[in-house]
Formats: C-alpha cells, sequence, structure tokens
C-alpha cells in the first residue's frame, strides 16, 4: 500500500507581505491603491496584529508634520558604527552608482538611506493622513526633549487600525496565526513557504515579496547567539515583540541577503522586571543614582539629557550582575515637577525610612549601599538645581562621576525601583537600498524582494530616537509602490 502524496495548498498574489505593523500595513496600503492583488500574513492572533507598532506610542522625529529635527541626518551618520575605514567613508560620498559592491553591500546606514528616511518623512506623514490619522505634538513619557517629537493620536494603534480598515476594503487578504518559512524565487515568481494555524503547508506565490516581520528579540535562541550572556536578562518591552522571532531575517540571509545593521545589540528601554504592562519603564534615574545587585555605582547616570542617553544605559545594565539594577532616590525628587510622569510601570516604589531598610527591602547588601551613598553625597557640589535643562552639578573625586542633576540623597524616606534592559527591537536586520529592495553581498538588488521596518539594518551603537516606526512607513510605503511598479 502507498501513502497519499500530500499536496500543500497554494495562493497566488501580486505582492506577499510578510508582518502587519506600520512597515507591513503601509507597503499592503501602497499596494493596493497601485491596483496589486496583496496578502498580508501575520504570526500572531487577530486581536494582536500589529507588531511592535501596536504597543507604542510611535513617535515621529520631526518637528512639524513636513520637517525631520534639525539633528537628524547628523545623528544617524554619526552612530553608523565604530572605526569606519576611511576608504569606505570616501566611497560613500560620490554617487551612488560609482560605489563599489563592497560599499552598496556594507552593513552602515548609507547616506542613500538616511537622506530618503529624512526627505520622505514628511511625504509620508501627509500620506497617513489621508487616511485618517491625525498627527500632534503630544506630552511624552520623558520629562526633558532633546528632540521634537510628533506622534499619531492614538499612538501607533491607531495608526495600525487605520492602515488595516483601508486595506481591508481594498480587498487586501489577511492571514493570522500564520508564520513564514522560507522564501524562494524561480523566475519572475516568489514562493513564500508559511504555516497555517493548524500547521499545514501553505505556499503563497506573488511577483514580489516584502519582508516586514521585525527582529529577533522574540527569538531567545537568537538573542543569545548574537548578545551572547547578555540575551538571558533581558525581554521584550512589550507583547509584541514576542512574536519577533526572526525569520524573515533568516529567509533574506539564507537567500543571500547582505546583512546591516549592528546585530550585536539592540535598542533598549529601562523595564521594570516585575511589572506586565506595557512599557513599563523607569526613566528618573537621572535624578538619583544606579547601584547593581553589590550595591555599586557603575555608571554616570546622567551625562546628558534622559531622552538622548536612555538607550545606552539601559544596556549598560543588562552588563551588570543578574542583569538588574536599582535606582535610588529620596524625597528631593519632588523638587522635579510631575516627576511621575516618567515612571510608567504599574508596580509601587520601594521605600525604606533609612537606607538600611531600604536595602532590605531591596535585597541589597545594606553596609556597602551605605557606603555608596556616602561617598556620593559626599562629593555633591553646590549650586542651583534645574531639573529640566544640564545644570553642571557634577560630583567630584568620585572614580565614576554623575555629570549633572546631582544632589545627596539625605532625606528619607528612601525610595527605589528595580530597572532590567527591555528590548524594543534588534538592530541586525537585512540590508537595503533607497528603494527598498533587499540587495545581496555584492550590493546588488534581489529580484522580487524587498525588506522594511525592523527587519532591515540600520541602527550602530545609540538608537536615534523617534525614528524607528517612521522609518517602517517610509520605507514600507516605498516597498509597496516600487514592488508594484
Amino acid at each position: 500500500m502507498t501513502q497519499a502524496q500530500y499536496t500543500p495548498r497554494e495562493m497566488s498574489f501580486d505582492l506577499v507581505i510578510i508582518g502587519s505593523g506600520i512597515a507591513g500595513l503601509s507597503a499592503a496600503v501602497a499596494a493596493a491603491d497601485k491596483g496589486a492583488s496583496v496578502v498580508v500574513i501575520e504570526r500572531s492572533p487577530e486581536p494582536d496584529f500589529g507588531g511592535n507598532t501596536r504597543w507604542t506610542e510611535s513617535y515621529f522625529r520631526m518637528k512639524s508634520e513636513t520637517e525631520v529635527s534639525d539633528d537628524f541626518e547628523e545623528r544617524l551618520v554619526s552612530n553608523a558604527g565604530f572605526h569606519l575605514d576611511p576608504n569606505i567613508i570616501e566611497a560613500a560620498s560620490a554617487p551612488y552608482e560609482q560605489w563599489p559592491p563592497y560599499v552598496k553591500a556594507h552593513g552602515m546606514p548609507d547616506p542613500e538611506i538616511v537622506s530618503t528616511l529624512a526627505n520622505m518623512a514628511g511625504p509620508t506623514v501627509t500620506w497617513l493622513k489621508q487616511y485618517g490619522i491625525k498627527f500632534d505634538f503630544l506630552p511624552t513619557y520623558f520629562l526633558t526633549a532633546a528632540a521634537p517629537r510628533l506622534m499619531p493620536v492614538g499612538g501607533g494603534l491607531a495608526m495600525i487600525e487605520a492602515l488595516r480598515t483601508y486595506a481591508l476594503k481594498k480587498g487586501v487578504t489577511c492571514l493570522y496565526e500564520t508564520t513564514a518559512r522560507s522564501f524562494s524565487r524561480q523566475g519572475a515568481r516568489s514562493t513564500v513557504t508559511t504555516a497555517d494555524s493548524t500547521g499545514q503547508e501553505l505556499l503563497l506565490h506573488g511577483k514580489a515579496v516584502v519582508i516586514a516581520s521585525g527582529g529577533f528579540q522574540g527569538n531567545p535562541e537568537m538573542l543569545t547567539q548574537y548578545l551572547g550572556q547578555a540575551a538571558k536578562f533581558v525581554r521584550p518591552v512589550a507583547k509584541g515583540g514576542y512574536y519577533n522571532k526572526g525569520e524573515g531575517i533568516r529567509m533574506a540571509l539564507a537567500a543571500g541577503a547582505a546583512p546591516a545593521g549592528d546585530f550585536g545589540s539592540y535598542h533598549a528601554e529601562p523595564l521594570d522586571p516585575r511589572s506586565g504592562a506595557t512599557e513599563a519603564l523607569v526613566m528618573n534615574f537621572t535624578y538619583g543614582i544606579l547601584v547593581n545587585k553589590h550595591g555599586k555605582r557603575f555608571l554616570d547616570e546622567a551625562p546628558g539629557l534622559v531622552d538622548v542617553h536612555y538607550d545606552h544605559i539601559s544596556r549598560a545594565i543588562g552588563e551588570q550582575p543578574d542583569g538588574i539594577c536599582y535606582v535610588i532616590f529620596d524625597q528631593s525628587i519632588y523638587d522635579v515637577p510631575n516627576w511621575k510622569k516618567s515612571i510608567r510601570t504599574d508596580q509601587p516604589v520601594i521605600q525604606g525610612n533609612t537606607l538600611q531598610e531600604l536595602a532590605q527591602a531591596c535585597g541589597l547588601p545594606a553596609a556597602a549601599l551605605s557606603a555608596t551613598v556616602a561617598a556620593y553625597n559626599d562629593s555633591c557640589p553646590t549650586g542651583k538645581f534645574l531639573p529640566f535643562e544640564l545644570d553642571g552639578l557634577a560630583t567630584t573625586n568620585l572614580e565614576i562621576p554623575k555629570s549633572n542633576w546631582s544632589r545627596p540623597i539625605n532625606q528619607g524616606p528612601f525610595m527605589a525601583y528595580p530597572i532590567i534592559p527591555g528590548i524594543c527591537f534588534t538592530y541586525g536586520g537585512i540590508k537595503i537600498n533607497k528603494d527598498s529592495q533587499v540587495v545581496d553581498n555584492d550590493g546588488r538588488p534581489m529580484p522580487g524582494l524587498y525588506a522594511a521596518g525592523e527587519a532591515t539594518g540600520l541602527y550602530h551603537q545609540v538608537y536615534t530616537g523617534a525614528t524607528s516606526v517612521m522609518r517602517g512607513a517610509v520605507f514600507g510605503k516605498i516597498a509597496g509602490e516600487h514592488a508594484t511598479a
């Protein structure tokens, strides 16, 4: 007796899109408006659709609805990676067509990508508004702001709901609980092999494919591969991150795509590990001190404004014993107007009438914490405290300085929050060009393959705040339009 041969189900569209966050839905709407037939596949159940975008305020680093911040391109270019070869920098200053193949495939955020993002941000906001999305400069959880932040009214959820509603009206097919497994291309047809909600194989054919499936912060194996032992101390800042398991990146690399961005790093936020709330942030550490589980300070808590430095400070916490620290502060925090706005955890502050009581409540060595606070207090200067600007109140004679807002911690009851590094998204991903085409390791566009959003590599060193959702929208729109041109 012979077993019947299994034949997988197949469906054909003009465009297959992997992921339903801002990048995927922007691509879907842009392509549908061009008359293309489109399918969007999403690993999450329908109530959780929308990727990371669903759970974020979705700030845009823009000073108006038409202009990015004054420091926009400078910030991105200055975080292009460590010790860049001068030959690469020189080559990248020429017209793109003249770049050598190894420069086109280099993992840096090249000027073509940065200038496209800057130039197309305004037109993309205008485009999004036609689908009923409104933008405004609304209050943020940052007490200080080094850059303007435009945001959609209602946050990322409002954006993806508006785009999906329109996409469905245009006939876009959305398949939930469907996971992309592999990508292949034969002739003019691309195929994405998927598994549906029952585990059955479904082949989706298209003239082109857009990978918009995010990073790999929901994949412990990939995190450990690229981040090392620090991976065991981190977790996604929001539920959507757990659905981002990196298959889109892996299938593109397996097909010959060039990698880009810093695979060994990620965008981090200071997270209260006790909380299950979305982005349970603790952003008041610039006004106190950070100590590790041994009661010791380990970095400058206030090198500048918190919205510039929280990213690398959060990652540094992950390098401490057990990947945790505590922010220690006292009643003088009430000199900071509306300071609780910077606290988004739903868990209570830890308190103690004395430092010894606080140490016991936190599980810290009391003698070490007391010695750390005493040394810090002795080093604090006199001067005017300016909570919302760099006040230059820097410590003196400390091996690890604190550059601003240094005031003695001596007014009980004393308070603390635990902090771990939460992952917003990983930095490493796929290399694309300004048309959102995936490029191979020789810098050539790969036929029929596009990528957008956090699946693409861009960032190194320090995240340029309020640019990730923006780049998802910009390059998602570009991908949808270019793939159907």
